[in-house]
């Protein structure tokens, strides 16, 4: 298979990340609730992994560093901790429905939209100076459209929301072993991510990275206080209710080591450069629209194809083995300010271990789907 799906999870993994998953599940037990070997390994484990993501991601403090199932779970904690029933919030016109349900999910909350057009940085930072006004509760905006590749302008926000004093929340679902993630000089109050997509770790796993003082989504045992009846007052713990995913903890560690070691920006220069040959190779078929942003554009992209559905297009793909993305994307926001949302998109989007050779070879099948589609119209 040809998998170029990686926006949605990194299928093709470190060989260190299923034998580090294999090996806690085999050998590990719960943190934090014995002092037996099985026990205290798996503390000291979730800590080197707390480590390991503070080093990565520019946290002072390894115990700001919550684990997660996804980025959901995060943005969900992150998003009932800033907002409440009846507050105002700033998003952008490209945030996934991970952070709209949770708005549209507490009472009377007013959602004001930060709207720019695509692969336009200065756009979208006006915009953003418009909308942050002095009744609004928190700022939001992902780091990366999970549909277009568009990098937004997150330093430069960053920098208006402490002018303003507004709390900021990163959705890092698509930069996060990919660009340059910096929670402390964004001066952020919550950077969320998945573990599963750019960190290479296993699904079910994410990361919530910690500025300020956050209330929990979930409530139970920490191994920590248990004569208590209220969630502890402190990080992790107030965020990590129940047994943790050590297995999956486990997996992840090594793909943020993977990461370290080749390192971000090899790692995004990879990525855009097999973006850009395959935009190359397509921009010049007839029928074929492709969205393209030049420098504000990550390593993943999207297309249309003219008279043909999406999803027809993603299934004819498949026949011939490769995989992609089509519809909405879970991002029916960024396709209304992208002007696409009538028709969806074909998403195309890369990862460490794809080659030219695989970006040439999907590039001749779709040119032969569109032509054999024309036949057909």
């Amino acid at each position: 298979m040809i998998y170029f799906d990686s926006a949605a999870t990194t299928l093709e993994k470190p060989q260190a990340v299923p034998s580090a998953t294999a090996w806690a599940m085999r050998h590990l037990a719960s943190p934090g609730r014995g002092g037996y070997s099985a026990g205290m390994g798996a503390a000291d484990l979730m800590y080197r992994t707390r480590e390991q993501a503070a080093h990565l991601f520019h946290v002072s403090d390894p115990e700001q560093v919550v684990l997660t199932s996804n980025a959901t779970h995060g943005l969900n904690i992150a998003i009932r901790s800033l907002v409440k029933p009846g507050g105002t919030v700033v998003i952008s016109g490209y945030e996934h429905n991970a952070v709209t349900r949770p708005l549209h999910a507490i009472p009377g909350v007013k959602i004001k939209v930060a709207a720019g057009p695509l692969f336009d940085a200065g756009g979208v930072y006006a915009a953003f100076e418009r909308e942050v006004t002095p009744e609004v509760d928190a700022v939001i905006v992902n780091h990366v459209s999970n549909v277009f590749g568009f990098i937004q302008p997150v330093e430069r926000i960053a920098r208006l929301c402490q002018e303003r004093g507004k709390p900021l929340i990163v959705d890092a679902s698509q930069s996060a072993g990919i660009l340059p993630v910096d929670m402390e000089g964004w001066g952020a109050a919550f950077v969320a991510m998945p573990g599963h997509k750019g960190l290479y770790g296993p699904q079910g796993t994410g990361l919530l990275l910690c500025g300020g003082d956050a209330a929990p989504l979930l409530c139970g045992g920490t191994g920590s206080l248990s004569a208590r009846q209220e969630m502890p007052d402190f990080l992790p713990d107030r965020l990590e209710a129940g047994t943790q995913n050590v297995c999956g903890a486990a997996g992840l560690l090594a793909g943020m080591r993977f990461v370290s070691r080749k390192g971000v920006g090899r790692i995004h220069a990879h990525e855009r450069a097999l973006a850009c040959r395959m935009m190359d190779r397509l921009v010049c078929v007839p029928g074929v629209a492709v969205f393209r942003g030049g420098q504000e554009q990550s390593g993943l992209f999207s297309l249309t194809v003219e008279g043909m559905d999406c999803e027809v297009a993603a299934e004819e793909l498949a026949k011939w083995d490769v995989a992609v993305r089509a519809g909405l994307h879970c991002a029916p926001l960024a396709h209304q300010s992208a002007g696409t949302a009538d028709t969806g998109t074909i998403r195309f989007s890369f990862s460490a271990f794809n080659n030219a050779g695989q970006v040439d070879r999907t590039a001749a099948i779709l040119r032969k789907i569109v032509k054999d589609g024309k036949k057909a119209w």
